[in-house]
């Protein structure tokens, strides 16, 4: 079993930034990803950036430039560094784990951490 800890989120400014981290708990092997989602009030749950276990990245096409998705394997926890930040992406901001075995997944989430930018 995993768990998945977000932390970071909070209240900034138009153009500023935030990093949020997703701490996982015990050790995670095989072939995986890890992202970040985010659901904004009244809206779907949308994928922000994924990272994979063998170092692909994709963006959502809003972030592209903007949000960078990294890794630390040291301490098991993936980063969501968010630059110019737009009050759009106020939302909350939640980890995604996705361990893919032979024609199976296991997924887990975080509890999610908010991020409200405004002014």
């Amino acid at each position: 079993q995993v768990q998945l800890v977000e932390s970071g989120g909070g209240l900034v400014q138009p153009g500023g930034s935030l990093r949020l981290a997703c701490a996982a708990s015990g050790s995670i092997f095989g072939r995986h990803t890890m992202s970040w989602y985010r659901q904004a009030p009244g809206k779907q749950r949308e994928l922000v950036a994924g990272l994979t276990s063998s170092g692909r990245t994709n963006y959502a096409d809003s972030v592209k430039g903007r949000f960078t998705i990294s890794r630390d394997n040291g301490k098991n926890t993936v980063y969501l560094q968010m630059n110019s930040l737009k009050p759009e992406d106020t939302a909350d901001y939640y980890c995604n784990l996705a361990i893919y075995t032979l024609g199976d997944s296991t997924i887990y989430w975080g509890q999610g951490t908010q991020v409200t930018v405004s002014s």
